[in-house]
């Protein structure tokens, strides 16, 4: 079972620190597959073949595949650099009250994977922290 991710340590820090253990323990060596080009796209799993279609592309949304649990929080801590490259103070609000909508409605529904903590965030709040990165008042 994997350990919690402890208090403090961001989510990205925490699962290189999980990888790199595995790494050391040698599980990643020998792994049916390595080295081998991705299979082509059957057709029979849709799926399967979409995220092959987009791992050839680069474009692969790792938390495409996460539970909201985990994908959420991690929205939530990329979310000031994300906004650094915002224009305007309107559509800040507009990915902020997107994000909180989505994380309502996660909280909705029947919960997969860990427990989801992240609440709605403060609109205001954060467009005033927006501002003063952009060092407005």
């Amino acid at each position: 079972m994997t350990e919690r991710k402890p208090p403090g340590v961001s989510f990205g820090t925490w699962v290189d620190r999980q990888i790199a253990a595995a790494e050391s323990r040698g599980d990643f060596e020998d792994l049916p597959g390595a080295g081998k080009p991705l299979p082509p796209p059957t057709g029979r799993d849709a799926a399967t073949d979409w995220a092959i279609r987009r791992a050839r592309e680069g474009d692969l949304d790792v938390a495409a595949f996460l539970p909201p649990s985990l994908a959420l929080p991690r929205e939530i801590q990329d979310l000031p650099g994300k906004l650094a490259k915002v224009q305007s103070e309107r559509k800040v609000r507009e990915i902020v009250e997107d994000l909180n909508d989505r994380i309502r409605k996660a909280h909705a529904l029947p919960q997969e994977g860990p427990v989801l903590r992240a609440r709605p965030l403060d609109v205001d709040e954060t467009v005033a922290s927006w501002r003063a990165g952009r060092g407005e008042s």
